[in-house]
């Protein structure tokens, strides 16, 4: 919610503010950056203490501040409140992710990922639209969607049973047993995977796609809403069917597919001239998401011990904020001083990038056994 359901609205927030198409990213990037300094924190809280205790007041955080982005008389003051909404997701994911992995493991947790995955990719489909119905009204409706966040920590508080999160560990042998746990080659390569990964769904799909079809092709942000649900769509249908996929093909083997697809994606779009010839793009990157990251994810959830998982996927939360705030940044300088196609082709080189990592890192390195 905190960018896709913003995402059709950035011409018009750049139109009503006063702010450049190639600035518009910092939307992405100051609501990102938090979570590369407070999700480690959270997680080792998380680990420490409980999982609950830190859940509830981000969900409150989340939705308290996003409400507010709705109230900003500058873009100044917008991306101050990006950074405290930013703040509020930045355990969210990982306790998410964390909890899936207490509760399950094997094929079944592979299945239960991939419906993890399916969710957030229906969600995904369903915000752009909405978001893109509500910026026809004004920029300022869609940043009420994050309300709903108030209603979720509510229920987390009064509703949630967990047990006790908390681990008998020192801390100095947790904080040497997370090192440990991180000194992999092939988590390396998963790193790297998930790095690349944002670089390219948050630079070059969300921002920069965006705004070639409103700069080339003049469209609404409702009907901008509707083609990123497109692809999300095919994501959570993907995802959904993980636990069969990974019976049949090795997840290394899915996420080198999905590497090569998303190379395909990138290179294709700056040659499309008709909007309905965007089908097959929006298709493929649709199905390469399906298999990516709740392949990475499924991983890295069984492999990190219970009672560092928090903190563990929390490193690989903030390698996704990395990429996540750095791909907006860096192809709004491409944009800016070079041109719009040209930032699908360096989208399209970070892609092949991630082939290369799966080639080097993902498909030759070996998980320690799973604890």
């Amino acid at each position: 919610m905190g960018v896709s359901s913003i995402a059709p609205a950035f011409p018009s927030i750049a139109r009503s503010l006063d702010v450049s198409s190639g600035q518009i990213g910092l939307l992405i990037t100051f609501f990102t950056l938090p979570g590369i300094i407070f999700t480690p924190i959270f997680g080792i809280l998380a680990d420490r203490f409980n999982r609950k205790v830190i859940l509830v007041p981000s969900l409150f955080l989340f939705g308290i501040a996003g409400t507010a982005c709705a109230f900003a008389t500058s873009f100044e003051q917008l991306l101050l409140l990006r950074v405290f909404q930013g703040i509020g997701s930045a355990a969210l994911g990982v306790l998410n992710l964390t909890l899936i992995g207490d509760l399950y493991s094997g094929n079944e947790r592979a299945t239960v990922m991939g419906y993890n995955g399916s969710v957030l990719s229906i969600g995904t489909a369903m915000y752009p639209a909405i978001g893109g119905a509500l910026a026809i009204v004004g920029w300022h409706y869609p940043f009420f969607l994050s309300l709903i966040a108030i209603p979720v920590g509510l229920f987390a508080l009064f509703g949630l049973k967990l047990k006790s999160g908390k681990n008998g560990l020192g801390l100095n042998l947790y904080l040497k047993e997370i090192r440990s746990a991180l000194y992999s080659k092939m988590v390396l390569g998963l790193f790297l995977g998930m790095f690349f990964t944002f670089i390219i769904l948050y630079g070059g799909y969300i921002t920069f796609f965006t705004i070639l079809l409103d700069e080339k092709f003049e469209k609404s942000s409702l009907a901008i809403g509707i083609i990123l649900s497109g692809s999300s769509l095919l994501t959570a249908i993907t995802s959904a069917q993980l636990g069969r996929l990974t019976q049949r093909f090795s997840e290394k083997s899915l996420i080198t597919t999905a590497a090569i697809l998303y190379t395909v994606t990138f290179l294709l779009i700056p040659a499309i001239d008709n909007i309905w010839h965007f089908i097959l793009p929006i298709s493929i990157f649709g199905i390469a998401q399906g298999i990516n990251i709740p392949s990475i994810l499924n991983l890295l959830t069984g492999y990190a011990p219970q009672e560092l998982r928090a903190a563990f996927l929390s490193v690989n939360w903030m390698v996704m904020r990395v990429g996540q705030a750095l791909g907006p940044y860096l192809l709004g300088l491409v944009y800016l001083h070079i041109s719009l196609d040209s930032t699908f082709y360096i989208t399209a080189g970070v892609a092949a990038l991630f082939v290369l990592n799966c080639f080097t890192l993902i498909r030759t390195g070996k998980l320690k056994a799973e604890l």
